[in-house]
């Protein structure tokens, strides 16, 4: 095919793949992708039939344009995901600190209710916890080791049954929202009512310290995550009983993407507490200094990172 053939069969193309560029539409990783593999097979004819033509230079020149905007668009994505970590769920929790408080109080209250129901009534914890983990701890409580039951596992397999536990429990709390708030409320009550039953339970035998020195290594990352799984609950539940300026149903489609997201944002907290339930909370006799360390570690770090960095780029927007 002569040169001048060869241009008025392309140009058109050419034409509109500059035009691609030049408007930022071809970020999508899979359209530039297909414009390289064209490009890259209309240059290497062009190298093959018309050597340094000014047919070939062009090429040559939109062909690495191409690259460079396929370079800068992998640069993008990798950074992407950094800031969804450091910028957007943080933004996104700035928002909804009403709604993390309110969980809060909620799941605070059912813990206490917990307790209380559990000091009026001896049988309640049984009712609560079943008959089979009470006795079971019983029976360790007096061979002299009351959390054995954190030892008795293989690591891997309980890190993979926990961690798949708390997502369940904390996307059933979201899921929950879809019930409006009520249903929140109801799920976040159940689970703190649970965790007060569990409480008083060991302070009957005088082991309530000990109790929380160990089950908060990763229970205070596990019980944060359910609090803030019930604000995203809330968020949705929210989100379709007060539309506010939208639509019922466009209010509701955004809380819903707003509550998942907040889920998708406790993910590393999921892994790190199924890390530290399985290999960490097993050595029930560790320092004093060395639980201590980790529970506020585990501490600051929700706070800071759901509360305080929120409250922080908001004032600065």
């Amino acid at each position: 095919m002569r040169e001048v053939a060869f241009l008025r069969k392309n140009a058109d193309k050419w034409k509109e793949f500059e035009q691609l560029l030049k408007d930022k539409s071809g970020n999508d990783p899979d359209k530039l992708a297909d414009l390289y593999i064209e490009l890259s097979a209309d240059l290497a004819y062009a190298q093959a039939n018309y050597p340094g033509s000014k047919t070939e230079q062009y090429l040559n020149q939109l062909s690495v344009a191409v690259h460079n905007e396929i370079y800068r668009s992998r640069k993008e994505e990798t950074g992407r995901i950094i800031t969804f970590w450091t910028r957007e769920i943080p933004q996104l929790f700035a928002s909804k600190q009403k709604e993390l408080l309110y969980s809060f109080i909620v799941f605070s209250i059912a813990i206490g209710i917990g307790i209380l129901s559990s000091m009026n009534d001896p049988s309640f914890v049984r009712f609560i916890m079943g008959d089979a983990y009470v006795n079971m701890t019983i029976s360790n409580i007096d061979q002299g080791d009351p959390l054995a039951v954190y030892k008795k596992a293989e690591e891997m397999d309980m890190f993979f049954a926990i961690t798949v536990n708390n997502v369940r429990v904390s996307f059933y709390a979201f899921v929950s929202g879809l019930l409006t708030s009520i249903g929140v409320g109801m799920v976040l009550l159940n689970n703190g009512v649970m965790v007060g039953a569990f409480l008083h339970f060991f302070a009957q035998y005088g082991l309530i310290g000990e109790a929380l020195r160990v089950i908060f290594i990763h229970g205070t990352l596990e019980l944060s995550a359910i609090v803030i799984a019930g604000a995203a609950g809330f968020v949705v539940g929210n989100g379709f009983l007060f539309p506010g300026t939208y639509s019922r149903k466009d209010s509701f489609i955004k809380a819903g993407r707003e509550g998942l997201k907040m889920i998708v944002g406790l993910v590393p907290v999921f892994i790190a507490a199924g890390f530290l339930e399985s290999f960490v909370t097993r050595y029930t006799n560790m320092p004093l200094w060395l639980s201590l360390f980790i529970i506020l570690s585990s501490l600051a770090f929700i706070i800071y990172y759901f509360v305080l960095l929120p409250m922080k780029l908001k004032a600065k927007t």
